[in-house]
This record gives structure tokens, C-alpha cells and sequence, in this order.
């Protein structure tokens, strides 16, 4: 008896790549908003300046 493997077609490739695409940008997104925005973006008062100040070196980042 052979075993066949048909592919689930719910997910197609195309669908694929846009998740995966959305992935990556919002990533590229939070890297930038975390690591090198440097209070650009986060403008709403030293506790979220601070937070992301804390997440530069919690990934090992320059950020003086």
C-alpha cells in the first residue's frame, strides 16, 4: 500500500506569499520603531520613550 501526498489546497501560494510579505514588512516596521526611531514615531511621553529605549538594549542595539 503506498502512501500519496496531496496538498491541502486552503492555502495557495499566492495567499502564502502576501502572509508572508506582511510578516516581513510589519517586522521591518517594529525593528525601526524599536531600534532606530529615536522618539520620531513614539511621541507620547517619556514612558514609551523609555520603553523603547529598553528594547534597544534588550537587542544589543546602539542607542548612545
Amino acid at each position: 500500500m503506498a502512501l500519496a501526498y496531496s496538498p491541502d489546497s486552503s492555502i495557495d501560494s499566492a495567499r502564502l506569499a502576501w502572509i508572508a510579505a506582511a510578516v516581513v514588512l510589519l517586522s521591518m516596521l517594529a525593528l525601526y520603531v524599536v531600534g532606530f526611531d529615536q522618539g520620531a514615531i513614539s511621541r507620547t511621553g517619556m514612558y514609551m520613550h523609555e520603553l523603547m529605549h529598553d528594547g534597544r538594549h534588550l537587542m544589543g542595539l546602539p542607542c548612545h
